[in-house]
């Protein structure tokens, strides 16, 4: 029986436990498929990396703006903990966890069942990737609740699930993530800038 959430935990926290740069303000979960990554015959494969920015990366950046929360403006210093190659642990682990649960198709996605009458996404991504968010969601909470965070840092700070366009469900896995309001000041400043944020 693969326990997912239990691989994840223990792979996340010794990642973490590492880190000893100051003023880290916010944790990445960059959770992310393209077409280029293949595994075991399946293309669209999303692989799950960790990551941080620092005070010092955003250079004194408003505590609302872009440059402080939007990754695309961050460092981007990756710890691969999901990897589309046969080298990686992590894609054997949740391959298996696919088929344990029944998950199959994977990467794909319907062009047609994603956008409702406005032309507004509504899709979950190609078939594993919100499945595998939501585990990621519930460890990261299972972080922040157990104190590991806090612990770590000397403070609460948030940890954002993100792709690349931080879309609905990806705000909806940081919202559970950060259950005691760890994510306030991420929330306020995508909203500011435009992003639904699901308010």
């Amino acid at each position: 029986m693969i326990d997912l959430q239990t691989y994840l935990k223990s792979k996340i926290c010794d990642i973490i436990s590492m880190w000893n740069e100051d003023n880290i303000y916010a944790i990445s979960f960059f959770v992310y498929s393209n077409e280029a990554y293949q595994y075991n015959g399946y293309s669209n494969v999303t692989e799950f990396c960790v990551s941080y920015n620092t005070e010092a990366d955003c250079n004194g950046a408003d505590r609302f703006s872009e440059e402080r929360w939007n990754y695309a403006f961050w460092r981007q210093n990756e710890f691969p903990v999901i990897e589309a190659n046969n080298e990686n642990e992590g894609i054997k682990i949740l391959f298996e966890w696919y088929k344990q649960n029944s998950i199959v198709n994977i990467g794909y996605e319907d062009s047609k069942a994603c956008y409702d009458d406005k032309m507004r996404y509504i899709g979950k991504g190609p078939v594993g990737y919100y499945e595998l968010l939501s585990e990621i969601a519930i460890v990261a909470k299972e972080l922040q609740d157990s104190g590991f965070i806090k612990n770590k840092f000397g403070r609460a700070i948030p940890i954002i699930l993100h792709d690349l366009e931080y879309a609905w469900y990806v705000m909806e896995a940081t919202k559970k993530a950060n259950p005691n309001g760890e994510a306030d000041v991420f929330f306020a400043a995508m909203k500011k800038l435009g992003f639904n944020t699901g308010d």
